[in-house]
Parts: C-alpha cells; sequence; structure tokens
C-alpha cells in the first residue's frame, strides 16, 4: 500500500465512526446500519494481507470510547466479524451481489449476537431479536457502498 493513500483508509473509518454515534431520532435507533463493521467487512475482503483481527480491534475500541459503551465490547464484535471475514474473504469476492448481501447479513448478525451477549453479561440485553435489525439495514447497504468504495479506492490505487 502506498502511504500517501492510507489517508483515504482512515477518513472512510473516521466516517463509519461518526455515523455510528450520529444523532437519529428514538424511533430510528434500531435500524441505524453498523457502519463500522460494513467497512471491517469490506477492507478485509479487498486487502486481507493488510487488515486483519488486530485492525477491526482498534477499529471496535474507538468505537467502544466514541459510544460510550463498555470498553471492548465493539472491540470483541468486530474481532469476531474479523476473523470470520478472513476465513471466507475469498468465497466473498466470488459471491454474486445477492449472496454477498446474504453473507454480510451472516457476518453482521453474528457481530450483533456478540454485542448482544456482552450487553446480556452486563444485564442489558435486548429481548426478542431486535438487536438483528443493524445487520438488516447494512446488508442491504452493502450492493451500494461497496461499488463506490472499490472505485474510489481503485482511482486512489489503494492496495
Amino acid at each position: 500500500m502506498q502511504a500517501n493513500n492510507r489517508w483515504f483508509i482512515a477518513v472512510t473509518i473516521l466516517l463509519s465512526l461518526l455515523l455510528s454515534v450520529m444523532p437519529l431520532p428514538q424511533e430510528w435507533l434500531w435500524f441505524r446500519p453498523a457502519f463500522p463493521a460494513l467497512l471491517v467487512i469490506f477492507w478485509i475482503t479487498r486487502m486481507p494481507q493488510t487488515f486483519g483481527v488486530g485492525f477491526a480491534w482498534m477499529i471496535g475500541i474507538v468505537q467502544d470510547l466514541a459510544t460510550g459503551a463498555s470498553l471492548g465490547t465493539h472491540a470483541l464484535a468486530l474481532s469476531v466479524l474479523a476473523y470470520f471475514s478472513l476465513l471466507t474473504y475469498q468465497r466473498t469476492r466470488a459471491f454474486n451481489p445477492a449472496q454477498q448481501l446474504l453473507w454480510v447479513f451472516v457476518l453482521v448478525g453474528i457481530h450483533q449476537v456478540v454485542g448482544n451477549w456482552v450487553h446480556g453479561l452486563e444485564g442489558k440485553s435486548v429481548p426478542g431479536l431486535t438487536f438483528l435489525w443493524p445487520a438488516l439495514t447494512t446488508a442491504l447497504l452493502w450492493p451500494w457502498v461497496t461499488p463506490w468504495l472499490r472505485g474510489l479506492s481503485g482511482r486512489l490505487h489503494v492496495r
């Protein structure tokens, strides 16, 4: 990766963290996409030799600090997500867009289950399956966000 183009990755991560704390009306909060999770999947699928579990852990720690969550909650969930993304990045690349959408739903769903489990240990778990709404909204964003990011990173020669 060229050092002068690392700013693009940092900007996308910063933007995802800002979107994760952007104020929303109360009734929309459950539908907020998991933007950092989406970017972890994208960057690991695009550049698995560069990004991995440690990358996801650092983003998760920053997200924990930004959102006021218990330290390590998002870090653990994003690390598990990164692990599964690394295991399946070659298959994910070969999937058609509909299969990718479903796989992103599964990956972000696992991310949400881990986060809800940690909240449950704190006594703050969400009853029912409401906690999976962000997995659905994130998966629905995948087909629009990835071509845009792929095009920009290609033009900027981010490798």
